[in-house]
């Protein structure tokens, strides 16, 4: 068993409140969950409707698979132009 671990910082330039960022990051993370199959959350930096930390899970049997998957992930969250990465952090283990 693959294990993949992914957390995201965002910057939310466009949102002047905690409603705005929810909208946001609801609907991004919704695409991503139905699209990629994969748990995944806000985790950090709650109450600051400028930034957000995503995290994100995905199981497999195939590290390449994860990886794959992850990469994706990364990719859906850097072509939406509402929200800016400031960095992520990706680990990968087999159990």
């Amino acid at each position: 068993m693959v294990v993949g671990i992914l957390q995201i910082f965002l910057r939310l330039p466009g949102c002047r409140s905690l409603k705005d960022k929810r909208r946001v990051l609801r609907s991004l993370i919704d695409r991503v969950r139905r699209d990629y199959q994969v748990s995944i959350a806000e985790v950090g930096d709650n109450d600051l409707w400028g930034n957000a930390e995503v995290g994100v899970t995905v199981v497999s049997s195939s590290a390449m698979q994860v990886e794959s998957i992850l990469s994706k992930v990364l990719d859906a969250f850097a072509g939406n132009p509402e929200v800016e990465m400031e960095g992520s952090q990706k680990d990968v283990e087999r159990y």
